[in-house]
This record gives C-alpha cells, sequence and structure tokens, in this order.
C-alpha cells in the first residue's frame, strides 16, 4: 500500500495536464514546477520578469502551505529559465522567500517552458 498523498489547493495554479500540484511521500513533498499563473484566473501574472519570478514563488509557497509546510522546510529548489541573464532577478526576489540556511539549488537554461513563460520552479520540501 503507498502512503502517497496527492495536495490540492485553489491558492494555486491547477494542475493542467496529468500531473498533481504537489505529492507527498512520508515527510517529502515534491511540488510540481510552477510558472507564473495567477490561480484565480488560470492567466499569466501581467508585468515584467521581476513579477513572473514572484508568482511563481507565491504559488510555490501555497503549495507548501497546503501540504502542512513551508519554504523554509524546502530541500531542493530547481529554477528553469529561458534567458540566464535573468539569474540575478532570482536570486533577488528568492531571498524573499527563503531564510538561512538555504535548500540546495540548480539553475538551468532551457529553450522554451509552458505557455512561453520565462522561470519555472519545483521545490522538494522534507516535514520532519
Amino acid at each position: 500500500m503507498s502512503n502517497k498523498q496527492i495536495i490540492h489547493t485553489d491558492k494555486a495554479p491547477a494542475a493542467i495536464g496529468t500531473y498533481s500540484q504537489a505529492v507527498k511521500a512520508g515527510t517529502t513533498v515534491y511540488i510540481s514546477g510552477q510558472i507564473p499563473l495567477v490561480p484565480e484566473t488560470m492567466e499569466l501574472v501581467e508585468g515584467d520578469f521581476e513579477a513572473n519570478t514572484v508568482q511563481v514563488f507565491e504559488n510555490l509557497k501555497a503549495v507548501a502551505e497546503a501540504a502542512g509546510g513551508t519554504l523554509q522546510d524546502a530541500v531542493k529548489v530547481n529554477i528553469f529559465l529561458t534567458d540566464l541573464s535573468n539569474f540575478a532577478t532570482v536570486n533577488e526576489v528568492m531571498a524573499r522567500y527563503f531564510e538561512e540556511p538555504y535548500p540546495a539549488r540548480a539553475a538551468v537554461g532551457v529553450k522554451e517552458l509552458p505557455k512561453g513563460v520565462p522561470v519555472e520552479v519545483e521545490a522538494i520540501l522534507d516535514l520532519k
């Protein structure tokens, strides 16, 4: 018997496809990649790259809270960018959502992301 629990919240964008917002297995929570969709409208946030990044972290925060944790419980964060020159902005925004000790992290430059967005972030939490 699996101990996996599906996490869902209306405070983050609904899953569009064959995935869940997050899956909790034991004390580990795997949050699916979040893009800058506004949960209430399921439309992309308006604004510059910083506004996009803030929306992504707000979505991650909402899913983390729905799982019973916070972003401080993150042990690994994966960031996908269509333009690596935006990495400094990601660092600045991320500093608003995380305190030391910071999670492990990877930042990857990719050709494109869903809906043509410039940034997507996924996270793994440990709720011990």
